[in-house]
């Protein structure tokens, strides 16, 4: 089955930001990267922003399904803990340059960081009683080791070695399990 025009203009502008960040998707480069007309772009996206709005959603749900196929169940069938190994594995593997840019990037828009909030109020979320209970608080430093293990390489330019960001991940998942009585 091939994919639909609006996929296709999906990803060829993650491609785009992939290579030239987030600056260089316009109708135009974007059409010229999905081999199509700047009018075919336009007739599933009438605005940059909804070009914009919709790469994000388009990724949020990506991570979503790549969530739930390392969790092996969606988030409602999992744990705390379950949950948030999960959030720390396909994060430390799976998150690419593109990715990590927009996720930098909807930190400057409600409407961008609406997809990403929902997957991690979902799979990561920071818990009201933090600082009453210990698991709870160890769960929530083990997320935000998570996520500054990906922002490290975002804005370092530079990536781990693929042995050590998977060794460290590990340590944090198993830090959830300690933390979650697993």
């Amino acid at each position: 089955m091939r994919p639909s025009n609006r996929d296709r203009i999906l990803e060829s502008a993650v491609r785009l930001v992939q290579r030239e960040g987030v600056t260089a998707v316009t109708f135009d480069s974007v059409a010229a990267e999905a081999e199509l007309t700047r009018g075919g772009i336009m007739y599933h996206f009438p605005s940059r922003e909804g070009l914009l709005v919709a790469i994000h959603e388009h990724l949020a749900e990506r991570w979503e399904r790549t969530l739930e196929a390392d969790a092996g169940r969606p988030a409602d069938e999992l744990t705390a803990g379950e949950r948030l190994a999960a959030y720390i594995r396909v994060s430390a593997e799976s998150a690419t340059r593109a990715e990590l840019q927009l996720m930098l990037e909807a930190a400057t828009r409600p409407e961008w960081a609406a997809p990403w909030s929902a997957v991690l109020e979902r799979w990561a979320p920071v818990p009201d009683d933090a600082e009453a209970d210990p698991a709870a608080l160890s769960l929530l430093v083990a997320r935000l080791a998570a996520d500054g293990l990906w922002m490290f390489e975002s804005l370092a330019y530079r990536s781990m070695p693929e042995a050590q960001r998977r060794a460290v991940a590990e340590h944090l998942v198993r830090a959830v399990a300690g933390a979650a009585g697993a």
